[in-house]
C-alpha cells in the first residue's frame, strides 16, 4: 500500500476502471512515464492483468514509440488474445429482491421498469462492471410505426451498448424476435466509431431454453435471455436454475 501511494500520491489520477489487480502490476514499473501511459491504455482498451502484463513483458511502450505505425502496434493485442465474450457479462438468473415486489404479485412490465430505475443503482450493482445508463424507453420509428426498447445501458468494457426488455410472463419466439429488430436497429443506424457489436438482454419471469436454442441461430451471440427473480431464492432453487443451465451449455 506504501508503494501505491508512493506511485500515484493523487486519487484523482486513478483509473475506476482498473483493478487492485491491474495496480499491482503498474506500481512495478520503474519508469513513471511509461506507468502513465500502460494506465491509460489499459483503461481505454479495457485489458484484462493478463493482457497488461504481455504488453509490459513484450515492452509495448517502447515499440509504440519507436514504431511509424502506432495503430498497427495498438491494435497488436486484440489478435493476440480474444476479445472479451458477452456471454461472462451476461447473467442468469438476476436477483432483484431490491424491488420490493412480493413473491406470486402481479405486476406489469410497466412495472418492473419504473422499480429498476426507481432502485437504478441497486440494478447497476447488480449488473455489475462497465454498465452506464443511457436510456429508458428509447423510441425509434420505422414506417410510420413507433417502437420503445425498455432500458439502454452502454457498457464500456465490451465497448457496446446493451438493450433490455421486460417480460412479466413466459418467453415466447416473438419476445426474442422483437430483441433481433432492436439489436439490428442499433447495429445499423446506432453504433459509434470504436463500438462493438450491440446485444440485447431478454428479462423474463419464465425462460424456455428450447425455445432460445430453436428460435436463435446456432451463431448468435448478440441475443440474450435471462430469467430473474424479484425475491431472494431459496438455495434449492438457485441450484436447480444453475443446474438447469449447465445441462443446457452441455446439450449444446
Amino acid at each position: 500500500m506504501r508503494q501505491f501511494y508512493s506511485c500515484f500520491p493523487n486519487r484523482h489520477t486513478l483509473c475506476a476502471e482498473l483493478s487492485w489487480s491491474h495496480y499491482r502490476i503498474l506500481i512495478k514499473i520503474e519508469d513513471k512515464t511509461a506507468t502513465g501511459l500502460y494506465k491509460e491504455e489499459c483503461a481505454k482498451s479495457a485489458w484484462s492483468v493478463r493482457q497488461l502484463e504481455r504488453q509490459i513483458n513484450t515492452m509495448y511502450n517502447q515499440r509504440l514509440l519507436a514504431s511509424k505505425d502506432k495503430s498497427s502496434v495498438s491494435a497488436e493485442i486484440q489478435t493476440s488474445t480474444p476479445k472479451p465474450e458477452y456471454e461472462k457479462a451476461i447473467k442468469d438468473p438476476y436477483i432483484m429482491e431490491f424491488l420490493q415486489i412480493k413473491p406470486d404479485s402481479h405486476v406489469y412490465d410497466s412495472d418492473i421498469e419504473q422499480a429498476l430505475i426507481d432502485h437504478l443503482q441497486q440494478f447497476l450493482l447488480e449488473l455489475e462492471r462497465g454498465f452506464s445508463f443511457v436510456s429508458r424507453q428509447k423510441r425509434f420509428t420505422l414506417d410510420g410505426q413507433d417502437f420503445f426498447i425498455d432500458l439502454v445501458f452502454y457498457n464500456y468494457i465490451l465497448k457496446c451498448f446493451v438493450l433490455f426488455d421486460l417480460k412479466t410472463d413466459k418467453l415466447t419466439h416473438q419476445d426474442l424476435g422483437q430483441m433481433q429488430m432492436y439489436v439490428n436497429y442499433y447495429t445499423r443506424e446506432l453504433m459509434n466509431e470504436g463500438d462493438n457489436p450491440p446485444i440485447g438482454i431478454v428479462l423474463c419471469a419464465e425462460k424456455n431454453d428450447a425455445v432460445v436454442k430453436y428460435t436463435l441461430p446456432e451463431s448468435n451471440n448478440q441475443i440474450f435471455a435471462s430469467k430473474y427473480f424479484t425475491y431472494l431464492p431459496t438455495e434449492e432453487e438457485l441450484k436447480r436454475e444453475l443446474r438447469i443451465d449447465e445441462f443446457q451449455k452441455l446439450d449444446e
